[in-house]
């Protein structure tokens, strides 16, 4: 192996990494076979989220961008959606009960996460693979069969028609919605039965547990610790577990720094279920545009990756000054070398910290809409907050006059709610972007073509019918 390979490798498991547990060097070992050729097997990474928002962010495709990089060494990405788990919720740096979520809600974020993924992984059968946890935590019992299941049985070939949510018509339903048998080809199908999480909660001990610094948290403080929340690690190994079982190997498990516990159980059940153990990978937070909590959708401080060329671009400017570095490391292919270069400039004031967030917001850009978007998302940024123009593309309604501007501005998705509408009034938010007037009045009503700026980047032309 080249020595330019041993870098690249050197800097895949270590660029912006919290912690790599690789007891004797495995997945090293693995990974420097498949690029020599003398490891023949699949290396199969899983990475999970639980659908409980529908769009992916930065933080999300930190570790996207990482799974690419391995996929062009020839490993295999499973992408686990947790939809049973999303149902439970992950305590991670949170103070409170996650609120239950519904199926349906859950079902269709689920479906934006496999398309916004392949924005940045391949997705050809012999690289990705996505699975959802309700292949074996959902048992017949749960299945809903609303209508009769015509059936069809291949020693008599003669067809049964079995009755609405009969335990035939869900066991018939069950067996042909499983991923294992329509997707992969699997002709014995895996389930975790009571017996099976049974016999792994016997190997993990409640000291075990309790040692994971957010449920501690929550003790010390007072608040109460439900027993399915201390279940979600649990959960989250007997993932690996069945991966590990389906796919043939559960080679390295990746996510953030806020995983690492959830991660480690991952090996400790797969030792239980005397399975080889998978390596862990976690990777640093990316913080949000506030430049202090972590981005997350609920604190509103993220940079989805569907976001518009222009959206992008002004919300990487709004990060502070703090955060440059850190985001072209976790965020960007800047070269380590360059960044710590614009550390230097940075501390010793060599350098306008704008100059480097315009760099920064046209790499990021460019990674998610391409060099055109990106320069065309610059010129918008300059034209619009350096020279108080108005952007050329901004999205346009209509709407009769005497139309309430509260009612057009949650038609069009502006405002979260008229709660949301009268925050920003009281912040002085809104206004007319071709005069600078602020918008103050909360009944204020459509009587002229005019153009709002909401906030420091949106924009919204509404034209009189």
């Amino acid at each position: 192996m080249s020595d330019t390979e041993m870098q690249e490798i050197d800097e895949l498991l270590s660029r912006g990494v919290g912690e790599f547990i690789d007891p004797d060097g495995s997945f090293r070992k693995k990974l420097i076979g498949k690029i020599e050729g003398t490891y023949t097997k699949p290396i199969f990474i899983k990475w999970g989220a639980d659908p409980s928002r529908p769009d992916l962010h930065l933080g999300h495709a930190v570790i996207l961008r990482r799974l690419r990089k391995f996929q062009d060494l020839g490993c295999t990405v499973i992408f686990l959606i947790g939809d049973i788990t999303a149902q439970i919720g992950d305590p991670t740096g949170k103070s409170k009960v996650r609120p239950e979520i519904d199926q349906q809600t859950v079902e269709i974020n689920m479906a934006s996460y496999v398309a916004q993924v392949g924005k940045i992984l391949k997705t050809d059968a012999t690289l990705f693979s996505w699975i959802r946890n309700s292949e074996w935590f959902l048992d017949v019992a749960d299945v809903i069969a609303p209508e009769p299941v015509e059936f069809k049985d291949s020693a008599t070939n003669q067809k049964v028609i079995f009755p609405a949510n009969s335990f035939y018509a869900k066991a018939a339903l069950y067996d042909n919605s499983r991923m294992q048998k329509t997707v992969l080809g699997k002709n014995e199908i895996q389930q975790v039965t009571l017996r099976t999480f049974l016999a792994i909660l016997r190997k993990v001990t409640h000291a075990k547990l309790i040692q994971r610094d957010m449920f501690e948290k929550r003790i010390n403080e007072g608040g109460d610790l439900y027993m399915h929340e201390m279940m979600y690690p649990v959960l989250q190994g007997i993932d690996s577990n069945l991966i590990a079982t389906i796919y043939g190997s559960c080679d390295l498990e990746v996510g953030g720094t806020d995983q690492t516990f959830n991660m480690l159980m991952g090996r400790e059940t797969m030792k239980a279920s005397a399975l080889e153990q998978q390596s862990v990978l976690s990777f640093r937070l990316i913080e949000g545009t506030d430049g202090k909590e972590k981005m997350s959708k609920s604190l509103d401080n993220f940079i989805a990756i569907t976001d518009t060329p222009s959206d992008m671009y002004g919300k990487v400017m709004s990060i502070p000054d703090t955060s440059i570095a850190n985001y072209f490391e976790l965020s960007t292919y800047t070269p380590l070398v360059e960044i710590e270069e614009f550390k230097k400039q940075l501390d010793a004031e060599s350098v306008n910290p704008k100059e480097l967030k315009m760099r920064l917001a046209r790499e990021i850009v460019a990674i998610y809409h391409g060099e055109k978007e990106a320069a065309k998302a610059e010129e918008d940024f300059t034209a619009t907050f350096s020279k108080g123009g108005i952007p050329d593309d901004i999205k346009t309604t209509q709407a009769p006059a005497g139309t309430p501007l509260v009612g057009i501005l949650l038609e069009e998705e502006m405002v979260e709610s008229k709660t949301d509408f009268r925050r920003l009034l009281d912040a002085g938010a809104i206004s007319d972007a071709a005069t600078g007037d602020k918008i103050t009045d909360p009944e204020a009503s459509l009587d002229k073509d005019i153009t709002l700026k909401i906030g420091k980047r949106r924009f919204l032309k509404i034209e009189l019918i």
